[in-house]
């Protein structure tokens, strides 16, 4: 069948390939249990018939699979219906559990994003920690599982990604003719040639910044590179496999004189994995990640932090107590985590604030208001200075998020936008309790997010697979009603024109962005240039800036450090047309009531009126004999556009950055043409050569192909969209009609298994019930006893 497509947007399983495929084996009970020590007993009861009704579910698919497998065994050819069925059940067996959440820890040098961690996975030295300095060189995954030992995966670039980096970071300190001691000094002190020199010195030694590309090529590595460019570490405790990795991700001094191989390596390094053993207090399930703030020069690293942002469903920003007020890092942490909402899978933005312990009392004496109660101790100081904080930092950043997204936008009504955290407290309280450092609250939310997400997965996985074996049940009892041809028909046509009015709707909702679009660009053209200049302007003018801007142009406008701001002359020329864009972009993507640009709300009335007619026709047709058919055509339509939804949300990323796709693309020749810019005033050549490029790629139309390119894409996920459903549709009737020639077959009787379906489907709502009663007692009980004091010892 040419509509023979998963309906999740996947292929399904090659069926010469998968049809006999042993189905995976389910999780031992023991293996089970394990996973939900980081519950609350209430908590974990509602998991645990979450996980016994999944189980169920499982067994019961495993069982109809078997059964369908033997009845087709010896069969020569087998109906492309039958074929659909076994590979939908197989899709549905082998389907994880729950999608990992990735929790992204998003924030600049010193901000205390490992601290953090460590503190919330209760081991308070475990990744590298220091004061002001770099700590973190790359990004790091750590999340729980059922493995019996703690292991660490440090992933490194391909030879064929190390080639590209040091070939650029070989450029980047070429010198093609002497310079005078003043320009000497400036070309040392540049970032970009400081961090080029340490990264080719750590793989080869002293002198290797002096070296060609070729000549490095035939170096050997100061330390032997497994070919396999994953290094595997595994310890018994947290503290020996701290030890092990602390090398690989602890970024050193640029004096250390060490001889610790591992650091030989940092530069080769993608990012880390990191397995804790059934962790008490982090559900399997979830992944903290902290992120650096800023990206990466190599092309691959950078295009994974990126990826990085866009698949965490949470992002907490970062960011120390005293530099929570300001500054341009603290500004574009947050731009970045909000743009990670539009384009990617991000749901929930919150700004958590480290070291909230720190407060210089008699400093915070003097400036405090008069006529505010007095203040009795440290503590009290502490409290209320952090209240404060939360305060004006909430309305500060839900103002920000109003004018970037759609008003329903679910985080806007959030309780808590921002978190006062203290990891040094959370392991001295000698100031606050364990409670008030906040740690707990994040664990606390950290499990809610993944209980939510079990009930919502599970939900619609037993939904999905009672539709699955009606449809089988159908399979071997399907009878010819009256007039059975005839309701199909109609119910063709209805779906075919209920398809088009979609394709319009979706077409009324993408010619939302064209007027937004239009404004930006006029905006765009005409601010273009005080854009450029923010960032080629530097305070201590062209010094320490040559060679760093030179590595802007190598890459293609982007130059990316572990030190300086994050450099993207593509998203500074094109930002007045995001801002113009952005909230109704968010509208299309967002969830609400079907008016206006929303996108989804049209999808799911689609979906709505298909089955409002399968119900009318069936009761016509006297499908009330045969619910099977009726229910099977109702649920499998959820599924179809239950996938579809994915879909759009990983095409949504693509749309999104074609604005600075487009510009990056028109501009590439003006970069390598500055790139080439070598001697004498270079720094400055440089920049004048990168103002003509701009100057007449702007005159030559350079913003209006960007708005045709993001249009194009539009243009292209509705033609998808559209095809995707109208294929799904096609097979799905043609499935149901017990008209299709040579669709159906006598095939194994799965009563028994319907029968089991149905009581489990009907559980669903059971299990709900529970875990709202088990939540409504927790509550009550948690009111009525008593607040903990604060440590001893607190008083002025």
């Amino acid at each position: 069948m040419a509509e023979m497509k998963d309906v999740f947007g996947q292929q399904p399983h090659p069926v010469e390939d998968d049809l006999y495929k042993e189905p995976m084996r389910k999780r031992r009970k023991s293996d089970r249990d394990q996973r939900f020590r980081a519950f609350p007993s209430v908590e974990q009861s509602a998991l645990k018939e979450y996980e016994k009704l999944e189980s169920r579910t499982r067994r019961v698919l495993s069982n109809t699979y078997q059964k369908l497998i033997q009845s087709v065994f010896l069969d020569d050819s087998i109906p492309n219906g039958v074929k659909y069925l076994i590979n939908r059940l197989l899709v549905l067996i082998e389907k994880p559990t729950v999608d990992p959440i990735y929790i992204g820890l998003f924030g600049s040098t010193g901000a205390g994003k490992s601290s953090l961690i460590n503190a919330i996975i209760q081991q308070a030295m475990f990744l590298p920690v220091s004061g002001e300095s770099i700590c973190t060189s790359c990004i790091v995954q750590v999340s729980s599982g059922c493995c019996a030992q703690y292991e660490a995966k440090i992933h490194l670039l391909s030879d064929q990604e190390w080639r590209e980096e040091l070939k650029n970071l070989t450029k980047l300190l070429h010198r093609t003719e002497e310079l005078g001691r003043e320009e000497a000094d400036a070309w040392n002190r540049d970032e970009a040639v400081e961090e080029a020199t340490w990264k080719l010195q750590m793989i080869y030694g002293n002198g290797a910044e002096s070296k060609n590309y070729e000549e490095l090529l035939r170096a050997k590595p100061k330390r032997k590179i497994p070919t396999s460019r994953v290094i595997t570490l595994k310890a018994e405790e947290a503290e020996e496999l701290s030890i092990k990795l602390d090398p690989y991700i602890r970024t050193q001094r640029r004096d250390w004189d060490g001889e610790a191989t591992e650091m030989h390596i940092w530069p080769l390094i993608k990012h880390v994995e990191v397995t804790l053993p059934k962790s008490d207090l982090i559900p399997e399930g979830v992944v903290l990640v902290d992120i650096p703030g800023t990206g990466d020069f190599n092309s691959k690293r950078d295009e994974m932090w990126k990826k990085t942002i866009d698949k965490c469903s949470v992002i907490w920003v970062i960011s120390d107590i005293e530099r929570v007020s300001g500054g341009r890092a603290h500004e574009d942490l947050l731009n970045e985590s909000i743009k990670a909402c539009q384009r990617g899978f991000c749901r929930d933005v919150a700004l958590v604030v480290t070291k909230a312990d720190k407060l210089h009392l008699p400093e915070y004496l003097r400036e405090r208001k008069a006529g505010n109660q007095a203040i009795q101790s440290q503590r009290e100081a502490v409290l209320e200075r952090n209240e404060m904080i939360k305060l004006q930092r909430t309305r500060i950043l839900k103002e920000k998020l109003k004018r970037k997204l759609p008003a329903d936008f679910k985080v806007l009504e959030a309780s808590d936008l921002v978190y006062t955290v203290s990891a040094q407290e959370y392991w001295q309280q000698a100031l606050l309790t364990e409670e008030e450092t906040e740690i707990p609250k994040l664990r606390e939310y950290v499990r809610k997010r993944l209980l939510d997400k079990k009930r919502r997965t599970v939900t619609k996985y037993v939904t999905e697979a009672f539709g699955l074996l009606l449809l089988t049940d159908s399979f071997s009892s399907t009878q010819n009603l009256p007039n059975e041809h005839l309701h199909m028909s109609v119910l063709r046509r209805f779906a075919e024109e209920k398809v088009e009015l979609l394709e319009k709707a979706i077409g009324h909702c993408f010619a939302c962005m064209e007027q937004p679009l239009q404004e930006g660009v006029r905006t765009a053209r005409t601010s273009y240039r005080c854009m450029l200049r923010a960032c080629l302007v530097r305070s201590k003018g062209n010094q320490g800036f040559h060679q760093t801007l030179k590595a802007v142009c190598l890459k293609n406008g982007i130059y990316a450090s572990r030190t300086l701001a994050r450099i993207d002359l593509n998203e500074a020329l094109t930002q007045p047309i995001y801002d113009q864009i952005d909230p109704v972009f968010g509208s299309i993507f967002r969830t609400g009531k079907p008016t206006g640009s929303a996108l989804m709300p049209h999808i799911d009335a689609f979906k709505h009126s298909l089955q409002e007619k399968m119900t009318e026709i069936g009761i016509r047709s006297g499908w009330k004999y045969d619910s099977c058919k009726k229910n099977f055509l109702i649920q499998e339509i959820s599924a179809i556009l239950g996938g579809l939804e994915d879909h759009i949300l990983r095409r949504k990323r693509r749309v999104y950055e074609s604005l600075t796709a487009s510009v990056q693309s028109d501009l590439k020749l003006c970069y390598e043409e500055a790139a080439q810019i070598t001697g004498k005033k270079a720094c400055e050549r440089m920049k004048d050569a990168i103002r003509r490029g701009v100057d007449r790629q702007v005159a030559e139309g350079m913003f209006e192909r960007a708005q045709e390119r993001m249009q194009h894409q539009f243009q292209q996920l509705k033609t998808g969209i559209v095809e995707k459903v109208k294929g799904s549709i096609t097979t799905m009737l043609t499935l149901a009609s017990s008209q299709g020639d040579g669709l159906y077959k006598e095939l194994a009787d799965v009563g028994s298994e319907y029968k089991e379906m149905e009581k489990l489907h009907r559980s669903l709502r059971e299990v709900a019930e529970n875990a709202r009663l088990r939540k409504g007692m927790q509550e009550f009980l948690l009111r009525a006893s008593p607040s903990k004091a604060g440590p001893p010892g607190t008083s002025l």
